[in-house]
């Protein structure tokens, strides 16, 4: 079993990933078309939920020409999840944001 991811709060996510965080309960418009779909959790790095409980999302990377490695990934509804994780290394690691 993996351990439960480490976590943070929404202010101490970088300031692409606080704009995101709030466009996600928006409901967008996202920059980029792959926001918003299925994240499959291959890593088992977050807790098993049925496949489509995970969204992933793009944190900006200033200076990066493409997506980057920095992402939100919610569970739940798209405006309202459930709960929410940041990766600044392409799933690799992940930090829960709490309140």
């Amino acid at each position: 079993m993996t351990d439960p991811p480490a976590t943070m709060t929404v202010a101490e996510l970088p300031r692409q990933g606080v704009q995101t965080y709030e466009l996600i309960h928006q409901g967008g418009p996202f920059a980029y078309e792959k926001d918003g779909s299925v994240f499959g959790n291959r890593e088992r790095l977050l807790p098993a939920q049925k496949r489509g409980y995970y969204r992933e999302y793009t944190v900006k990377t200033p200076g990066s020409r493409d997506r980057g490695a920095r992402r939100l990934v919610c569970g739940g509804q798209a405006r309202t999840p459930d709960t929410c994780y940041y990766t600044a290394d392409h799933y690799a690691s992940f930090r829960k944001i709490v309140p």
